[in-house]
């Protein structure tokens, strides 16, 4: 994501003065309310679980999560970039190539 979309969603928090109330269990909460509205979307989607005829809402859901996980970030002062590289590290530790390539199994199974 780039820095100056970050910068938007904190500039538009900033400038309705909402900081003051976006603690980290309430932002947290807000993240996991709007997943839930994101997965709502696909709900009695039958076997269509792409849903292309609802991707406005997908869009709309998936951009509340991210400004969520974007604001609550800032707010334990956690660098994005830095957070999601470490977890791909780790992700590549648990998940080798050589024995995830094509295969859904969770990592002890694999």
């Amino acid at each position: 994501m780039r820095q100056d979309t970050i910068d938007q969603v904190l500039a538009f928090r900033d400038e309705r003065d909402w900081k003051q109330y976006h603690n980290p269990k309430d932002l947290a909460i807000s993240l996991s309310l709007e997943a839930a509205e994101l997965l709502e979307v696909f709900q009695w989607s039958g076997s269509d679980t792409e849903c292309r005829d609802k991707l406005p809402e997908l869009r709309e859901e998936l951009a509340d999560v991210l400004m969520y996980a974007i604001s609550l970030a800032d707010r334990l002062d956690l660098d994005l970039d830095e957070i999601i590289l470490e977890k791909l590290r780790r992700n590549g530790e648990k998940y080798p190539l050589e024995k995830a390539r094509g295969r859904k199994d969770k990592y002890t199974d694999l």
